[in-house]
């Protein structure tokens, strides 16, 4: 049974740091792009971070630009997200998603795996 396993949430002060991790079992994840999103209370999933198959490109949306940073490691068929200098408004539930696929989709709905969520919690 495919399946994509988020780890690494938890609650920090504002400016702090937190690493999520996203394994894969059942499947290889070296063929897919993985993308990371997250859904803020009362609000729509977004678009955080993206990573392609084989890690040469890596993308990031603006709010979290500069600092978040996608990685994969294809050996460990994990992706992670580093998150420094956390604001109060990346409070969220961070899920990644995986879709066999060479290249970069950015619209949610083109995925076809998803983890259960894990939360982030961002307060003083």
């Amino acid at each position: 049974q495919p399946q994509l396993v988020e780890s690494g949430g938890g609650l920090v002060q504002p400016g702090g740091s937190l690493r999520l991790s996203c394994a894969a079992s059942g499947f290889s994840l070296d063929r897919y792009t993985v993308g990371w999103f997250r859904q803020a209370p009362g609000k729509e999933r977004e678009g955080v971070s993206w990573i392609s198959s084989n890690g040469g490109t890596a993308t990031q949306a603006d709010s979290v630009k500069g600092r978040f940073r996608i990685s994969r490691d294809n050996a460990k068929n994990t992706v992670y997200l580093q998150m420094n200098r956390l604001k109060t408004e990346d409070t969220a539930v961070y899920y990644c998603a995986a879709i066999e696929s060479g290249r970069i989709p950015y619209d949610e709905y083109q995925y076809n795996y998803w983890g259960q969520g894990t939360r982030v919690t961002v307060s003083s």
